[in-house]
């Protein structure tokens, strides 16, 4: 969101004194445009930060370059991979959210089996994205059981499908849909701050998919670009990220969960499977 971008941003242009252009966008249209202007020979993009598989992607065809920061040391040991393209930042933790005044906590579900009980009919929300998320959960259960499990959901109880994280958790604020099985941690979390009647459990583990950054290869301008790849990955940079409520990556920051048990998702695990994993999330939503 704008508001944490200027947050983000702004310390860096104070102490260096470098102005930052910012583009945001969804991680499929940054990728998209990186790749229209490296084919264009129009090299234009210095940094380029988004969800991993979409940089894991950047570094396949060769776009990113390969980076030694001071930093990547404090880092959680996922954080960076071998080939040093791209590091994460911070780490999107999928939860359930509810509302508070549509559902006591007494009632939440305690599995994901439990969600089959009558009680949750018409009243279940999923991001219409969220196909990594729901192939972890498969294979944790086995793929069959898991498979079948989702199948019996759609059939019983529904899911009400909605696009974009913020939208589905405002939903769940409003009451329209009473709990959601994929909302991010940190908006639930800035959501209460504005008192909305929202809370969020997690179905341990709590599954999580990185953001990462990366400098391009042909970079206009290399050395600001690594000026903000370092800052990024510093702890002043990082106690920012962990205040606004993301999953900071860095060990030198304080974790906004404690005793929720996670589980992060790899980054070429998520490229490699991305077709299969989506056909079969988009599959399951159809049955009837």
């Amino acid at each position: 969101p704008t508001d944490y971008v200027k947050e983000l941003i702004e310390p860096f242009e104070n102490k260096y004194a470098i102005k930052v252009n910012v583009w945001r966008a969804r991680s499929e249209a940054i990728l998209q445009r990186v790749l229209n202007e490296a084919r264009g020979n129009r090299p234009v993009v210095d940094v380029v930060h988004m969800i991993s598989p979409p940089m894991e992607a950047l570094h396949r065809e060769g776009l990113l370059r390969p980076v030694d920061s001071p930093h990547h040391k404090d880092l959680t040991p996922t954080a960076v991979p071998t080939h040093r393209a791209w590091a994460s930042t911070l780490h999107y933790v999928f939860v359930q959210a509810y509302n508070t005044s549509k559902i006591a906590r007494n009632e939440l579900p305690r599995t994901y089996e439990d969600l089959l009980h009558p009680r949750w009919k018409g009243r279940l929300g999923i991001e219409s994205s969220d196909h990594e998320w729901m192939t972890s959960v498969i294979r944790d259960m086995g793929e069959e059981r898991g498979t079948r499990f989702f199948r019996d959901l759609v059939r019983a109880n529904g899911l009400s499908v909605r696009t974009g994280h913020p939208l589905l958790n405002n939903l769940v604020a409003s009451g329209e849909v009473p709990l959601a099985l994929t909302v991010y941690q940190y908006g639930v979390e800035q959501a209460k701050k504005k008192g909305s009647p929202i809370e969020w459990f997690a179905i341990e583990p709590a599954v999580t998919i990185a953001d990462g950054i990366g400098i391009a290869k042909r970079a206009p301008s290399p050395n600001a670009a690594l000026l903000f790849y370092d800052y990024m990955l510093s702890p002043e940079a990082q106690r920012i990220v962990a205040k606004i409520g993301y999953l900071a990556t860095s060990s030198k920051v304080e974790p906004p969960l404690k005793g929720v048990k996670l589980k992060v998702l790899d980054a070429a695990t998520l490229l490699d499977e991305h077709d299969q994993s989506l056909a079969r999330f988009e599959a399951i939503l159809q049955a009837k």
